[in-house]
């Protein structure tokens, strides 16, 4: 069997190492906002090259106290893309804001910066989610131009892209660390994952991260006395100290899956296939970090037939996203339908995730084209 992901095989390499560091945590008896925890905030700011990094339970929850770090409230028009995982919009919708959906570039499948601006102006958004879908970086220098132009808050949704770069004035920073504030999520399966969910909040702004830290531990500074309402929603220790182990091993593994991208690509060009694949571009920087490997096909009897295909031949495949955010019935008082994105919705019927993981073999590589191959 060929996995989607696997776990496993990175913790069979780390085993040892892993359970020294819970062992560790464990006998200090410090569980919640400890030792560990401040160490890993320190190590993931330095990485980031960010003054501040603050721990949260997980990507979604970053998501929610960001935002209202930020200030967004009741009525407030935030844009973001349909084409991304639900809590990329629902952050705002739990913050009392509207989500104003745009379309996605066909080539990056990350939001149109050219139509944000065009929904910066007609709603008079405060604010703007991009999303580094599939761990490749949003246009640092068109998005430099709308929050210079028009004043906007930028929020970046960086759960899928730890340790992808960008470009602006030409300065390269890490995905996450260009707005005013960014997100990480730790999800086991993200490119550096806990073993459980987690997350982190970034910024280089102070008043931001004091806010950040007060909201993530219901609204105080000083326990029993609180200055808002917020969550309880605190990075373990555990994940905090495994995090850490793992963050050594992070700018390997990236290597490793731009490796596992070109190959693929590789394989895909002598085989002269009919489907669109991510092209490992040498930018002098690291504009993708292949969170996930997603295909297209032509259409969706095709893809659909892939899918199956490879099922059948025990290699795992998803689908992201099935149905875009804009129609999703929890969102349809906002009044968006079925054409008013054609990209997003032609995605959700034509992508098909491929495996990669760090350790997949180049072997397992060439078994999966293969067996796409011999469906098409």
């Amino acid at each position: 069997m060929i996995p989607l992901f696997d776990l496993t095989r990175q913790y069979n390499k780390l085993r040892e190492e892993v359970l020294r560091t819970v062992d560790s945590v464990l006998s200090d008896g410090r569980v919640i906002l400890g030792p560990a925890v401040e160490n890993f905030e320190k190590e993931l700011a330095e990485y980031l090259d960010v003054k501040h990094a603050i721990g949260v339970a997980n990507g979604s929850d970053a998501l929610v106290i960001a935002l209202h770090a930020l200030g967004i409230e009741k009525g407030d028009k935030v844009v973001t893309t349909p084409y991304t995982f639900f809590a990329t919009a629902s952050c705002i919708v739990r913050n009392g804001g509207v989500p104003v959906f745009v379309d996605v570039d066909p080539e990056t499948y990350n939001i149109d910066l050219e139509q944000v601006e065009h929904a910066i102006r007609k709603e008079n958004a405060k604010a703007v989610i991009p999303v580094h879908l599939f761990g490749r970086t949003v246009d640092f220098e068109k998005l430099h131009f709308l929050k210079v132009k028009y004043g906007v808050k930028i929020l970046e949704d960086a759960a899928q892209s730890i340790g992808s770069e960008g470009k602006t004035d030409n300065i390269i920073k890490k995905s996450g660390t260009f707005g005013n504030i960014g997100i990480f999520s730790f999800f086991p399966t993200k490119n550096l994952g806990a073993y459980g969910d987690a997350g982190a909040i970034v910024t280089n702004d102070d008043t931001l991260a004091e806010r950040a830290k007060m909201l993530r531990q219901h609204g105080s500074k000083k326990k029993y006395f609180h200055e808002m309402v917020g969550y309880n929603s605190r990075l373990d220790s555990l994940h905090a100290a495994i995090l850490s182990v793992k963050l050594k091993y992070l700018d390997e593994w990236t290597e490793r899956r731009i490796n596992i991208a070109k190959e693929y690509q590789r394989l895909f060009e002598e085989k002269r296939l009919p489907l669109k694949y991510p092209k490992v571009e040498e930018k002098g920087y690291r504009s993708h970090v292949y969170h996930q490997y997603v295909v297209e096909f032509e259409d969706e009897q095709t893809r659909d037939r892939v899918k199956e295909y490879l099922t059948k031949n025990d290699i795992g495949t998803a689908l992201y996203y099935p149905l875009p955010l804009h129609l999703q019935k929890c969102f349809a008082e906002y009044g968006y339908k079925e054409g008013d994105f054609p990209v997003s919705e032609r995605l959700s019927k034509t992508t098909l995730a491929l495996p990669i993981f760090p350790e997949l073999t180049d072997e397992e590589i060439a078994t999966i084209v293969e067996k796409i191959s011999e469906v098409i």
